[in-house]
């Protein structure tokens, strides 16, 4: 009875878990969709901050990018953008372009890397900066995945244009929530 009882539980949080793995997919899919469909309206090119093949190899290997290339994708690891024509190693914070060089800017699972919610910020005032709009993807904070990686940093969400970051894994006070308001926002 007990082992059934174990089982029932794992089956739950596994069905559970799925639904929150593939609505995070579908966010993804959206807001990247709506970068392209913003690019193609206005005739600019993409920029993807956050390489297709991410810090997995198995995704290389098998082909299987984490999300659409961009026009230019940009990571801070070359590994993550091997093969892509137009791929540079750079960093979020400083990036090497010109103000509003693109239509829209894609960040997919790349804010809560960063290590405190000031660089996040300055990665989205960056991005704004070379972009006409941004959008960007997160793991939900029901993901047991999110709350086990060790290199998630912060925690992000967005409603609407404003973008709220928190820090993860503090006892003090620098867990306070901090928000950022995106500026240009298609709805």
């Amino acid at each position: 009875m007990l082992l059934i009882i174990v089982l029932l539980v794992l089956a739950a949080i596994f069905i559970w878990q799925m639904e929150v793995w593939i609505r995070e997919i579908l966010h993804k899919n959206r807001q990247c969709k709506a970068a392209i469909n913003y690019c193609r309206k206005h005739n600019k090119k993409m920029l993807v901050a956050g390489g297709p093949w991410g810090g997995r190899n198995w995704r290389r290997r098998l082909n299987m990018p984490a999300h659409a290339s961009g026009d230019v994708n940009i990571d801070i690891s070359a590994g993550a953008i091997i093969g892509h024509p137009n791929g540079i190693v750079a960093d979020v914070v400083h990036l090497p372009f010109p103000d509003k060089t693109f239509g829209a800017a894609f960040a997919s699972h790349l804010l809560e890397h960063l290590p405190h919610p000031a660089q996040a910020e300055a990665a989205l005032a960056e991005l704004e900066r070379v972009s006409e709009t941004v959008y960007i993807s997160y793991p939900s904070r029901q993901s047991l995945a999110a709350w086990i990686i060790p290199d998630h940093r912060l925690w992000v969400w967005q409603k609407g244009n404003i973008v709220y970051l928190q820090q993860r894994g503090k006892a003090d006070n620098s867990n306070k929530l901090e928000h950022y308001q995106l500026v240009n926002v298609e709805s």
